[in-house]
């Protein structure tokens, strides 16, 4: 004989829980980010550097070089996205588990950076997955990432756990987010007609 036995709402008991039990959560969530990092360009190996001796972002409570994104909590966009590559930043943003969290690290990442005006070239990340953390630069320092992991740690602190969260947060990419096959657009339009 089996037994059918009712899952557990994590979301909605952590939504009514008291303010103690809040600050716990995110506390736990601020010092154990798992970070899946995204590496495009030479932003990467900043990023890299980011995550040795001398910056060594796991003081923070950050463990980089998750081992796929099923297991990681912060996706790092660093690099260039191309409009080729976009469905595949998108999949592997959607096979994230919830809460997660997007630092857009570099110029092009941000914008497209000196490659804006490509005709390949996405004009930010944030037009295919929400971000939380923008870091400038081309390249950026390592010190630019720990201070956007500082201020990613003080968001995640603030945030109230659930679904107030997803309706908080900002996504300028689409009204409704778009899977990845949405993402993928065309190389070539075709000629507009003129009469």
């Amino acid at each position: 004989m089996t037994v059918d036995l009712p899952t557990p709402r994590v979301g909605r008991a952590a939504e009514a829980a008291p303010q103690a039990v809040r600050v716990v959560l995110n506390w736990g969530r601020r010092y154990s980010l798992w970070v899946f990092n995204f590496g495009l360009a030479c932003c990467a190996i900043e990023f890299i550097s980011a995550s040795m001796a001398r910056h060594d972002f796991i003081r923070l409570g950050v463990i980089p070089f998750a081992p796929g994104p099923r297991q990681s909590d912060l996706m790092v966009v660093s690099g260039t996205v191309t409009d080729k590559m976009a469905p595949a930043v998108r999949r592997l943003y959607d096979q994230m588990p919830e809460p997660k969290y997007v630092i857009s690290y570099g110029a092009c990442s941000n914008s497209g950076g000196p490659y804006w005006d490509s005709y390949s070239v996405t004009k930010g990340v944030d037009q295919i997955i929400p971000v939380d953390v923008y870091v400038p630069g081309c390249p950026p320092r390592p010190e630019a990432l720990l201070h956007g992991i500082l201020t990613l740690q003080e968001q995640i602190a603030a945030e109230t756990p659930g679904r107030a969260r997803a309706r908080s947060r900002p996504r300028p990419y689409a009204e409704q987010p778009a899977s990845a096959g949405e993402v993928t657009r065309g190389l070539l339009s075709p000629p507009e007609e003129t009469s």
